[in-house]
């Protein structure tokens, strides 16, 4: 007795694993930015807000300081466009914009503390997860997971 095939099931075996992927990489993004969408919603804050206290996230963890002009072009918002987004943020307690570091006259933008624990009630359960899954792979699928996502994340990045 021979198994019918589906469409979809005669489609995807015609564009091959690397479609498969792709496919399965734009559910994960959807999925992803449902999750932030998510939090952005029970947080009164516009999804933009979200993407600039994970870059500012991001800084910090990298030890850097982020300028108002830097997080704008981080994330692709115009002069005026970067400061309602740090005053909706600095209004909620968030951020605050303090002096540099290295350079006092210049004026940098910080994640407050308090923006990182609401992140981390909300996000840590997820990033719970997919450290577990991760710790399933070996030292050389770690490092071609890494590398394919750093690709991705590239070829997107250039993508125009």
């Amino acid at each position: 007795m021979s198994e019918m095939i589906t469409a979809e099931e005669h489609r995807m075996a015609a564009e091959g694993p690397e479609m498969e992927i792709v496919h399965l990489l734009r559910a994960v993004t959807v999925e992803l930015s449902l999750h932030s969408a998510r939090f952005a919603n029970r947080n009164g804050m516009h999804p933009t807000d979200v993407r600039a206290l994970i870059a500012l996230m991001d800084a910090r963890r990298a030890g850097e300081e982020m300028s108002a002009g830097r997080l704008g072009g981080t994330l692709g918002l115009n002069s005026a466009g970067t400061t309602a987004v740090i005053d909706r943020l600095e209004r909620a307690g968030h951020v605050r914009r303090v002096r540099g570091r290295t350079d006092r006259r210049r004026v940098v933008v910080e994640v407050d503390e308090r923006a990182v624990e609401l992140g981390q009630a909300f996000f840590g359960p997820l990033i719970g997860r997919v450290v577990e899954l991760l710790r399933g792979h070996d030292e050389r699928e770690l490092a071609a997971i890494r590398s394919f996502l750093d690709g991705v994340r590239e070829a997107a990045a250039e993508a125009d």
